[in-house]
């Protein structure tokens, strides 16, 4: 069996992730999936890149060290606003401090938003996912969701920006939607189908 290891330690995403590749075979053989602590690996990592893809290779590279054998996934997103021109962008996960809840992050934005309108909260979240192969490799996907800001937070579902983060075709919030729902849609659902694609289908060597 092959062993995945997803550079993340956040339980939300690694629920995502386990839903989407839970029937990820490569050369026929099933995949086991782990998060970083799962697998027992700590890393020091400087997400110092200047894109979501670099910041996600960077990610990438720095848990396959530790982890030879091993096919190592890393994503890096985060919500575009445009109004914000763009932000808070690459830095969505650091926006006013690591150590800061979504909620006061969230209720932020909404606050700079205040005098928006409705045509002008128009918003993105973006994920770029990398893969490290055993051989050395390098595989990057990347896509993204349209929606807007909403005026306030909406939902359990979902993890960090997901509450102020309205899906147009559904009317609702991305923390109001199931998880499948989500699944289907979300720019980490997108980008990590098109990466499973390419290690099912692409007769990648993983061995």
């Amino acid at each position: 069996m092959q062993k995945l290891i997803f550079a993340t330690g956040n339980a939300g995403k690694m629920r995502e992730i386990r839903s989407i590749l839970k029937d990820l075979k490569i050369k026929g053989e099933p995949v086991e999936i782990f998060s970083m602590k799962e697998a027992g690996i700590q890393a020091d990592i400087e997400e110092n890149g200047k894109t979501f893809e670099e910041n996600a290779v960077i990610k990438a590279k720095a848990v396959a060290a530790a982890a030879e054998g091993a096919i190592v996934l890393a994503d890096d997103s985060g919500l575009e606003i445009d109004y914000l021109n763009k932000e808070p962008g690459i830095y969505s996960a650091r926006y006013m401090g690591e150590d800061t809840s979504y909620h006061e992050k969230n209720s932020n934005l909404i606050w700079r938003l205040r005098d928006a309108s409705e045509e002008e909260r128009t918003a993105r979240f973006v994920c770029a996912i990398a893969c490290v192969l055993p051989d050395g490799r390098v595989l990057t996907e990347k896509a993204a969701i349209e929606g807007t800001i909403g005026y306030e937070e909406k939902g359990e579902n979902g993890f960090g920006y997901d509450p102020i983060f309205m899906v147009p075709a559904y009317g609702r919030s991305t923390a109001e939607l199931s998880e499948e729902e989500k699944n289907a849609i979300s720019h980490r659902g997108k980008a990590l189908r098109a990466m499973k694609e390419r290690l099912m289908y692409e007769g990648t060597d993983c061995q």
